[in-house]
C-alpha cells in the first residue's frame, strides 16, 4: 500500500538451549574410607591425572556454554561486523511494527501504528489518545533523512486518506486529504490543466508531510511549498478539528503551515496551483569563474535553476528549467554524445577498480558487485557501486568525482517534459544529508553570499581532506511567510539559498555504514563550526539531527530561539496539544517545555 514507508513485522524463532547444570554433590566419606585414606598414600601419577581431567572438564564446560549462548542469539545474515546484543533478535510480537525512514538511518519499533480511513476515525483517534495520554506522532511517507515523524510510543499515518476532494479550475485551487502523495495529486489534477507551483526532488511525499517540514523546490521567484497552502483543516487534541486560513486565525494559520506535526494532525489542505506547462530543461557543465560572472543573470532569467558542485574539481553542473516558448517551441538540439559514451568514464573506472582490488577483498567489501552487468546501471547506481569499494578513501572518491564530472560534460543538452517529470532529480541511493538555508539578498540585488559560502565550503573540504562525494547541491527559493520556515522573512523580495552536503551509504555492511556515518558527522560538524553562524544558516527541519551531548544540545536550542518564534510555537503546543501526544524525541529536544509530560 505504501512504497516509501517501510513498515514491516518481524517474527523470528528463538531456539532455547537449556543447560542443565546440576549442583556439585558433596560426598561425606565413611569412617572406613577415612581409615583407608589415612593409611594409603596416593601415587604422583594418579594425582596429576586427576588434575588434568578436572581442567579438561572445565574447558569442555566453558566451550559448551559459549556455543549455547551463541546459537541462542543468532546474528542476522548481514550482521557480520555487529556486536552481540542479547535482545536484538528476540522474537517480536505480531503487533510490533518496525518502521524506518527511507535511508535506513533512523528506525523505531512500535505497537501503535494507526491508519484511519476517514476523517471521523482520525478525530476519534486523536480524542481517545488525548484522554489516555497515548502518543500518536504524525508520520508521512518516512522520507525525512532525520526521521522527524518517527516515535516509538505510537504513530498515525494518513496514507488511506488520499483523495482529491474538490477542484476549482477557474481559481486553480484544489482541496485534498493530507495523505495523498505528490505524484498521485499531480496525476489526478492534470486533466484540469493545473499542477503544483513547484516540486522537491522526489514525488513520493505525502502532502501533509511535505508542508509540515517546510520543503522547497528551486527558483528564486518561487517560495517553499508551504506558501501554496490557502487553508487547512487541523485535528488537534485539545480543541478538536479547526479550520485555519488567512482570514480565520491568521497568526495560528501561518504558524501551523510549517508546524512540524506538533500542533495538530493536518487532515485537509487547499492548495493554490498554477497552469500546467511543459518545461525545457538545459544541463551544462560550467566552472566557478563563469558562475560568478553569470550568477545574477542565471537567477533572474530562469524560472528554475540549481547548481551541482563536484568536490575536488572546478566543475559546476548548471541546470535551468523554463516554460517552452509558445512561439519558438522546444529547442532543436542533437546530443554530442550517446548515453553509453557519457557513462564510459565511470564504467572504465569501475573496471580499473576490479583489477586493483583482489577478488576476495572486493567480495568481502561488496558481495553484490559481480551480480549485475554495469552496462545496465544508471549513473547514480554505478556511482554507488564505485563508492562502495572504498567510500572513505579520499583519493578513490576524487576519482569517482572526476568520472562524474565527465559524465555531466558528455550529458550536456536539453530535455522537454511536464513540470512534474522535469523538476525531479535522481538523488542516488541511501545517504546521510545535511541541508542549510541562509539569506542571499533580494531578487533584484543578490548578495553573492551564496557563492561565497560554496567557495569556503570547498576549501574546507580540501583542507580537511574530507572524502566528500558529489554533488554539493545548491538551490534557491523566495521567502516564506510561515514563521517556522527556515526561509521566513517579512521582506517580500528576499531570496534564500539552500545548500546540501551528502555522504552515501552504498553498502549494507554494518561496520562500513558506521564508519561512513562517523565521517559524515565530522564533515557536517566542520560546516557547522566554520560556516553556519557567519552566514546565518539553519538546517532544513527534515534534516536537522539532534546532538547527543548536553552542551551541544543547549547551544542548538539557544540558536534556534534566535531565528524562530520558539516561545510562540511552544505556547501553541501547550494550547493545542497539552499532553504532548503528537510530540516525539526530536520535538522535545529542540523545543523543550518545563512541564513536558
Amino acid at each position: 500500500m505504501q512504497t516509501s514507508l517501510r513498515l514491516r513485522r518481524t517474527l523470528q524463532s528463538l531456539h532455547h538451549h537449556r543447560l542443565n547444570l546440576k549442583p556439585p554433590i558433596t560426598n561425606h566419606p565413611s569412617p572406613s574410607s577415612i581409615r583407608t585414606l589415612s593409611t594409603t598414600s596416593p601415587s604422583p601419577s594418579s594425582s596429576s591425572d586427576a588434575e588434568l581431567r578436572k581442567y579438561v572438564g572445565y574447558a569442555a564446560l566453558l566451550a559448551f556454554c559459549g556455543a549455547a549462548t551463541y546459537y541462542s542469539f543468532p546474528f542476522s545474515d548481514n550482521a557480520k561486523h555487529k556486536k552481540a546484543h542479547i535482545f536484538r533478535y528476540a522474537p517480536l510480537p505480531e503487533d510490533l511494527h518496525t518502521v524506518s525512514n527511507w535511508s535506513g538511518t533512523h528506525e523505531v519499533q512500535t505497537r501503535n501504528f494507526h491508519q484511519p480511513e476517514t476523517i471521523l476515525e482520525l478525530e476519534n483517534l486523536v480524542k481517545d489518545s488525548n484522554e489516555k495520554r497515548a502518543k500518536i506522532r504524525p508520520v508521512g511517507s518516512g522520507l525525512s533523512p532525520n526521521g522527524i515523524g518517527l516515535a516509538r510510543a505510537g504513530m498515525v499515518n494518513l496514507a488511506l486518506l488520499d483523495k482529491v476532494l474538490e477542484v476549482d479550475k477557474e481559481k486553480k485551487r484544489v482541496r485534498v486529504q493530507a495523505g495523498i502523495r505528490v505524484q498521485q495529486l499531480v496525476d489526478d489534477i492534470k486533466e484540469y490543466g493545473i499542477t503544483l507551483q513547484n516540486f522537491a526532488s522526489i514525488r513520493e511525499q505525502q502532502i501533509g508531510g511535505i508542508l509540515q517540514v517546510g520543503a522547497h523546490g528551486t527558483g528564486a521567484k518561487l517560495p517553499p511549498i508551504d506558501e501554496q497552502v490557502i487553508s487547512m483543516k487541523l485535528v488537534t487534541p485539545a480543541k478538536g478539528t479547526i479550520e485555519l486560513s488567512k482570514e480565520k486565525d491568521p497568526e495560528l494559520f501561518y504558524l501551523a503551515r510549517c508546524g512540524l506535526g506538533g500542533l495538530g494532525v493536518v487532515a485537509e489542505v487547499t492548495l493554490q496551483c498554477v497552469e500546467r506547462q511543459e518545461l525545457v530543461e538545459h544541463t551544462a557543465l560550467s566552472n566557478i569563474k563563469e558562475i560568478k560572472k553569470n550568477h545574477k543573470k542565471l537567477l533572474s532569467e530562469n524560472k528554475h535553476v540549481k547548481y551541482l558542485y563536484i568536490p575536488y574539481t572546478d566543475s559546476v553542473v548548471v541546470v535551468t528549467c523554463n516554460p517552452v516558448s509558445k512561439w519558438k517551441g522546444p529547442p532543436k538540439f542533437k546530443p554530442k554524445y550517446t548515453k553509453d559514451e557519457a557513462m564510459q568514464d565511470a564504467r572504465d573506472l569501475y573496471k580499473e577498480c576490479l583489477t586493483k582490488y583482489r577478488a576476495d577483498e572486493l567480495t568481502a567489501k561488496s558481495p553484490e558487485n559481480h551480480e549485475q552487468d554495469i552496462n545496465e546501471l544508471s549513473f547514480t547506481e554505478l556511482r554507488d557501486k564505485l563508492l562502495a569499494l572504498d567510500p572513505l578513501n579520499k583519493d578513490h572518491v576524487i576519482k569517482v568525482n572526476q568520472a562524474e564530472a565527465e559524465f555531466w560534460r558528455k550529458s550536456e543538452g536539453y530535455r522537454v517534459g511536464w513540470a512534474d517529470e522535469i523538476l525531479g532529480f535522481d538523488c542516488g541511493g541511501q545517504q546521510w544529508v545535511s541541508e542549510t538555508c541562509f539569506p542571499a539578498g533580494t531578487f533584484a540585488k543578490p548578495s553573492m553570499k551564496d557563492l561565497e559560502y560554496i567557495e569556503e565550503l570547498k576549501k574546507l573540504i580540501e583542507k580537511e581532506e574530507v572524502p566528500a562525494p558529489a554533488p554539493i547541491e545548491q538551490r534557491w527559493s523566495a521567502r516564506s511567510q510561515s514563521p517556522m520556515s527556515p526561509a521566513y522573512s517579512s521582506a517580500e523580495n528576499d531570496i534564500f539559498s539552500w545548500v546540501g552536503i551528502i555522504m552515501y551509504l552504498p553498502t549494507m555492511d554494518a561496520r562500513q555504514r558506521k564508519e561512513i556515518t562517523e565521517e559524515f558527522f565530522h564533515y557536517r560538524h566542520l560546516t557547522q563550526s566554520q560556516l553556519w553562524d557567519r552566514y546565518s544558516a539553519y538546517e532544513h527541519w527534515a534534516k536537522i539531527e539532534v546532538p547527543k551531548g548536553k552542551e551541544e544540545l543547549a547551544a542548538l536550542q539557544e540558536r534556534l530561539k534566535k531565528r524562530f518564534p520558539v516561545d510562540s510555537y511552544n505556547k501553541a503546543r501547550k494550547e493545542l496539544d497539552p499532553n504532548r501526544i503528537l510530540s516525539n524525541n526530536i520535538l522535545e529536544k529542540l523545543f523543550p517545555l518545563s512541564d513536558t509530560i
